[in-house]
């Protein structure tokens, strides 16, 4: 009887065991896995050809009817840069490119320094390189590489491919582009110049596939982003291709023509001018998502694999233009009270963008700043407590609050002290005629 029951006993904790591995293991598989042990399967085709249907669901990018800023060569902005420590040339360089930018990395910097791709001109007279180049009418741009598509393997089902576009030039934003009522408090920027504008721009689109089939999408925007299903409302698709529009001047990427807002202050615009079909003048690129090794693929239909390298640019881990200007340099400007400058540092490449991801969005996101709390918090409050009348009412309401805190306080500290104070003794004799 014993011996059945601990049998008995001993089946029924294997059957626990078992249902409780049949439960948890489903989640975990189906938690996207960042890191991907086995071979890839797209490095066992001989001609390290990008697979089909990356190309068959990649992005199409509407370029601003107005922009000036169009994307631009990826070499053609090495050659027309020199890097440079605390605005100081590096000296015995040889001639950079593709594929040796990443011997920079090599150069020993301290603190806060930062090797920098400084432009060899004066941007305040908008050379040339930094304008880019238009797409032709059927999507190409036929003299530059602005992008590199690069995918990322984390399963032997799951693809990231990132679109990565690249421009020579960002515009931040003008006194037009404020929203009320910060533009009358902005002050500094009513004589209409630009601040935010930096040298190199990397932006990009992250589609996410699962079989084959696209299952969602990132853009990115500003230090954020959105994100979609790829059946969701809100994502514009031409021939299941996502469209994607690109701010004038910010080349910040949205799934929608027209006004953005964005940072709860600022206006983006967008809007559909020429079309330029980004896997038509691309670098193709795998990377391992556990060693972060790169290998150039040869384009979509390419029947033999590529002759060139072109991966050491990827590594580079300095910054893709100009360090900000001091406020003592000539071409340096600052909105009082807000802290915008007309020239901040360059960004920083691919390899800084979060390329192992849980979810569509980064999992480190870049942090916000404590003027974006400050004016986000009041633009929140503005259209119900701070516009016209309503501040007087909010105000009076806010200093009852707080007048409320303070009694409150005052009472908790006068009641904490004679809990702590107890029953004092009185030695003093009182004769009993005076108690009558």
């Amino acid at each position: 009887m014993n011996h059945l029951t601990c049998s008995s006993r001993s089946m029924r904790g294997l059957v626990f065991i078992f249902l409780a591995v049949q439960v948890y293991f489903p989640f975990v598989s189906s938690k996207p896995a960042p890191v991907q042990a086995a071979r890839s399967s797209i490095l066992n085709d001989t001609a390290l050809t990008v697979p089909e249907y990356i190309a068959r669901h990649a992005p199409l990018v509407y370029l601003h009817s107005d922009d000036p800023f169009l994307p631009a060569d990826i070499l053609t902005h090495i050659r027309h840069t020199t890097p440079m420590i605390d605005r100081k040339p590096i000296p015995d360089l040889p001639e950079l490119d593709l594929d040796n930018l990443a011997i920079l990395n090599d150069i020993p910097v301290h603190g806060d320094q930062v090797v920098a791709l400084t432009s060899n001109d004066n941007v305040t007279a908008l050379p040339s390189w930094l304008l880019g180049e238009a797409p032709d009418h059927t999507g190409r741009i036929a003299n530059s590489t602005p992008c590199i598509v690069l995918l990322v393997e984390r399963s032997q089902r799951d693809v990231d491919a990132y679109f990565f576009y690249f421009y020579s030039y960002d515009q931040g934003a003008n006194i037009t582009q404020v929203l009320p009522p910060l533009d009358s408090l902005a002050g500094g920027m009513a004589d209409g110049m630009h601040y935010g504008d930096h040298v190199g721009d990397w932006e990009h689109n992250l589609v996410r596939f699962r079989d084959g089939k696209p299952t969602g999408i990132y853009y990115s925007q500003h230090s954020s982003g959105a994100a979609y299903n790829w059946n969701e409302e809100g994502l514009s698709l031409r021939n299941d291709r996502p469209l994607v529009f690109s701010a004038w001047g910010s080349h910040a990427n949205y799934a929608s023509s027209g006004d953005h807002v964005h940072d709860k202050a600022l206006y983006d615009w967008c809007d559909a001018g020429k079309l330029w079909d980004p896997v038509l003048s691309a670098y193709f690129y795998h990377m391992d998502p556990t060693t972060f090794k790169l290998t150039h693929l040869s384009p979509p239909g390419s029947t033999s694999p590529p002759t060139t390298n072109y991966t050491s640019f990827f590594y580079f881990t300095g910054i893709w233009g100009d360090e900000e200007y001091p406020e003592n340099h000539p071409n340096q400007r600052k909105v009082p009270y807000f802290g915008l400058k007309r020239y901040v540092a360059g960004p920083q490449g691919p390899i800084w963008k979060g390329l192992v991801r849980k979810g569509l969005f980064p999992d480190d996101p870049e942090p916000k700043k404590l003027i974006q709390y400050v004016v986000g918090a009041f633009m929140t409050l503005y259209p119900c407590c701070l516009r016209g009348w309503r501040v007087w009412i909010f105000l009076a309401v806010l200093i009852g609050v707080i007048a409320s805190l303070v009694l409150g306080i005052k009472r908790g500290v006068r009641r904490y002290r004679a809990r702590r104070l107890g029953y004092k003794r009185v030695d003093t004799e009182i004769p009993l005629s005076n108690l009558s």
